[in-house]
């Protein structure tokens, strides 16, 4: 065995931490964030949750296997005429995370948590994060519901938010699920513990795929990527697997989708503040039109993401294996998301992927801070009191918080595409059939299909084009930088 494989995991975080502070972003939590944190206890049931006990419906999250910061749970009720009522209560974590206080002021730098492959750095405190501001299995816990209705075609009815208590009684992971939704698995223990829940979450399944349908009808794209996570042994990293969408996951997404939706419309009718999540018109459409034009498919000449979702639909059916790649370029040229406030009698860009005008980030408080931010706006909405933050406060709050997540992106790619070096250092020399996923002046790169890394063609690349099938081999890696370079091999 190589004796440097039992140091990978340090190797990485050490990496990360790097990372971390080259960036700007604070690895670790300071004196003060340690000393207020001991002084923190649990909010008890019902003390700051609202007027509305609703701990007897069967909610459930749905997250990853491992997550323990569970930002949101779900439950479905049926109506007459076809029509289902949706519940999503969102963890209030201003319940015990003060503004102005020193774990706040910690959050508001990072902005985000940090997922890397060696390490996870929360925004907030692992206490907090993980046990009294996570929904957690059994737990009495204060949360902001946001309630929707549905028509049978997935159009929204009518909507509401407020406080309330709620009690997680199941603690489901998207996986195990998916496959039961799919037909390919057993219920999972949990669902079959809780009287109803099975049923309710076949409810909530058809109501999300409508929900899905719906949007699509009207505009929003259909995107996927492959995001590969690196699988460890110990201390070793062995693989790199694919993480795929599934039925489990598109449930959840598509009733956040929703719910932000109805978060950032009930601020607007209340006449407050909110802090937009935007992705603008295309710039780039023109090059958007190129791309598909290679495709022997024609855009119109003004941005439209209909025909967008339409030409994304086909490729698809037409072209799995290279749609992720085609979704990436497209991700690219539409440009990133930013958070952008809008004050009444104002009107903020709209959400371009989503096809949607009203749009802001609350769902996840644990993990991201505008959502933070969303949510106090929210309480203070509800309850009819003075504006939480400022119009300055709340312009710099929108631009700090997309530089710092822009480089926590950053920060997770390169520990990312680390890992990927420390997988294929010890098989130089070997080949692989790969896909080209760029070509440009400034280099050409392309992925693997398995494992599903992605490095620079550093020889061979003359007339090599996006889609294009090689088979190459692997000539050099770079740890410490994420490099990984690869030549063809005719």
């Amino acid at each position: 065995m190589d004796p440097d494989a039992g140091r990978q995991r340090s190797t990485l975080r050490r990496i990360a931490h790097r990372a971390m502070i080259e960036r700007g972003l604070l690895p670790d939590f300071p004196s003060a964030v340690l000393a207020e944190l001991d002084d923190i206890r649990a909010t008890p049931a019902g003390s700051s949750g609202g007027p509305r006990d609703m701990r007897n419906l069967p909610w459930a999250s749905i997250d990853n296997d491992d997550s323990r910061d569970l930002d949101q749970l779900t439950v479905a009720e049926t109506m007459p005429e076809g029509a289902v009522r949706i519940f999503v209560a969102i963890a209030d974590v201003d319940a015990i995370v003060k503004q102005g206080s020193a774990i706040d002021d910690h959050a508001r730098h990072n902005t985000t948590s940090v997922y890397t492959a060696a390490e996870i750095f929360p925004m907030l405190p692992e206490k907090l994060s993980t046990d009294l501001t996570s929904l957690g299995y059994r737990e009495d816990r204060p949360a902001i519901v946001i309630e929707m209705v549905f028509a049978e075609d997935g159009a929204l009815r009518g909507s509401d938010l407020y406080r309330a208590t709620v009690r997680n009684s199941a603690k489901l992971a998207y996986n195990s699920v998916a496959d039961w939704l799919e037909g390919k698995g057993p219920a999972p223990a949990p669902i079959d513990a809780v009287e109803g829940l099975a049923g309710n979450l076949r409810l909530q399944d058809r109501v999300a795929q409508r929900l899905k349908a719906f949007r699509h009808e009207h505009g929003a794209l259909d995107l996927e990527t492959i995001e590969a996570r690196p699988v460890f042994d110990g201390d070793v990293i062995r693989d790199l697997e694919a993480e795929r969408r599934n039925r489990a996951k598109e449930l959840i997404e598509d009733f956040m989708i929703a719910a932000n939706g109805v978060t950032a419309r009930y601020l607007k009718a209340r006449k407050y503040p909110s802090l937009r999540r935007v992705v603008r018109t295309p710039k780039r459409w023109d090059r958007i039109v190129e791309v598909a034009a290679g495709y022997g498919a024609t855009l119109p000449p003004q941005p439209d993401p209909g025909a967008l979702g339409r030409f994304l639909a086909e490729r698809k059916a037409a072209d799995p294996l290279r749609f992720p790649d085609l979704s990436l370029t497209i991700i690219k040229l539409m440009g990133a998301g930013e958070y952008v406030p809008e004050f009444p009698e104002e009107t903020a860009p709209g959400h371009f992927g989503l096809a949607v005008k009203d749009y802001t980030h609350s769902t996840a408080p644990n993990r991201r801070y505008p959502d933070l931010i969303t949510q106090r706006l929210v309480k203070a909405a509800i309850t009819g009191s003075s504006m939480p933050y400022g119009r300055d406060e709340l312009t710099e709050l929108g631009r700090h918080c997309t530089e710092k997540e822009d480089d926590a992106n950053k920060v997770e790619r390169l520990v990312g595409k680390s890992a990927a070096a420390m997988l294929l250092a010890p098989r130089t020399g070997e080949q692989f059939d790969a896909i080209v996923t760029g070509a440009s002046v400034k280099g050409t790169w392309v992925r693997l299909l398995h494992p599903p890394v992605e490095g620079r063609l550093v020889h061979g690349f003359e007339g090599a084009n996006v889609g294009d099938k090689l088979r190459v081999q692997l000539v050099h890696t770079d740890v410490e930088r994420g490099y990984i370079d690869f030549q063809r091999v005719d």
